[in-house]
């Protein structure tokens, strides 16, 4: 035991266990080897053939027209800058991210898509191909269809740093293409116009209700002033107490000249001169004038109401001209607000740069149908390839 067979010939010796292995068979197709094939003919080539087919022999051709444009602001200095030495000197264009982002969304909102079916029928545009089911719209379709269709046939490229907006336009025939192209530009600078509107109009609101106000205060004081003149028969108090101030210093002149001509008679002629008691009935009737006017502004130590009467009236007249200069003053400067306002709302004018006009294509490069077929029949056998990797991942666990 332990000890083989020398062979003939041979310089080994073989174990007595030893023995040789049968021949493999020959390799045969399988039910799932049909099956892999029957599937991969299913689910990836005939998908890819009927795609391809459908494009190339019944899907029709689709025009561009392509237009861009942007959203720009321009800023003008006005004469109050110049004379306020606030210009800048010069033209200075920037665009308007926030009115950018605007359009944008506008293009695509439903807004829009009614404006444009209203100005031509986008029903009639889209739904004339006799035959195509995939890429023509059902002209039974309600406005919430048409808005999805009108995303899948207007393509928008829109620059959020730079704020320009480029817009690519599917329809069957050319002139439709650029029909809706146009329609697309005049309600969007539509809208823009409608923007600048409501930004003037606000920018200035603000601005003109501190100048009515302003009005209507100055109003109400000028009122008050006429009236108190109608009611004092006195146009400007001050100039009346000036007269006064007048005429109470001439009475006190006159009274110091009858007193030194009383004193000179007193001194030169008998005490029954007549012109002595002439004298004295002058000086008497000179103070009783000086106590009246002095009694007029409170300064005689009356009690009597026509000096409260005419120091209630100076007072009113003092309240009266404050409240009226602080109304000149307040309605001068709202209108200067006023005016700075508008300035700056008129100067600051969007519109809608147009930099590439709607084309009018002269060739259909639109569906790509090669590049339609050769992506679905890659989708396809990526899914069939997943499909087999996972039937088999699972079979080799059983």
């Amino acid at each position: 035991m332990g000890e083989g067979k020398t062979g003939e010939g041979k310089g080994r010796i073989l174990p007595s266990s030893f023995k040789v292995p049968a021949a493999a068979p020959r390799a045969a197709a399988r039910l799932r080897h049909h099956g892999l094939l029957a599937s991969f003919l299913g689910l990836v080539l005939a998908p890819t053939l009927a795609s391809g087919l459908y494009l190339f022999a019944i899907a029709e051709d689709q025009y561009t027209s392509t237009v861009g444009f942007s959203v720009r602001t321009e800023e003008m200095g006005s004469a109050l800058d110049l004379l306020g030495g606030l210009s800048s000197f010069g033209l200075t264009g920037g665009g308007s991210a926030s009115d950018s982002d605007i359009l944008y969304q506008f293009i695509q909102s439903q807004e829009l898509v009614q404006r444009i079916n209203e100005r031509i029928d986008l029903r009639a545009i889209y739904s004339k191909p006799g035959f195509d089911p995939v890429f023509s719209f059902d002209p039974d379709g309600g406005i919430e269809d048409l808005v999805d269709y009108w995303k899948d046939m207007v393509r928008i490229s829109y620059d959020s740093t730079t704020g320009l907006i480029e817009l690519r336009v599917h329809a069957f025939t050319p002139e439709d293409a650029q029909a809706v192209a146009q329609g697309i530009l005049d309600e969007s600078n539509r809208m823009i116009n409608d923007l600048s509107a409501i930004a003037r109009a606000d920018a200035t609101r603000y601005a003109r209700e501190e100048l009515d106000n302003a009005v209507e205060r100055l109003r109400v004081q000028r009122v008050a002033m006429t009236e108190f003149r109608s009611r004092t028969q006195i146009v400007d108090p001050s100039a009346d107490i000036q007269a006064q101030m007048g005429l109470l210093n001439t009475l006190q002149q006159q009274l110091a000249s009858a007193s030194i001509d009383l004193n000179l008679l007193r001194q030169t002629t008998q005490p029954s001169d007549p012109r002595i008691a002439q004298n004295e009935r002058r000086i008497g009737v000179i103070e009783e004038l000086i106590q009246r006017e002095r009694e007029k502004f409170g300064l005689g130590g009356g009690t009597g109401t026509g000096a409260s009467t005419y120091s209630t009236m100076i007072a009113e007249f003092e309240r009266l001209t404050v409240d009226l200069d602080f109304a000149e003053k307040a309605y001068i400067a709202a209108l200067t607000n006023h005016d700075a306002a508008i300035a700056e709302a008129q100067r600051m004018s969007r519109y809608l740069a147009t930099y590439v006009r709607p084309t009018l294509a002269q060739q259909s490069l639109y569906p790509q149908r090669g590049l339609l077929t050769l992506m679905i029949g890659g989708f396809a056998l990526m899914l069939w390839a997943i499909g087999m990797l996972i039937y088999y991942s699972v079979r080799d666990r059983r």
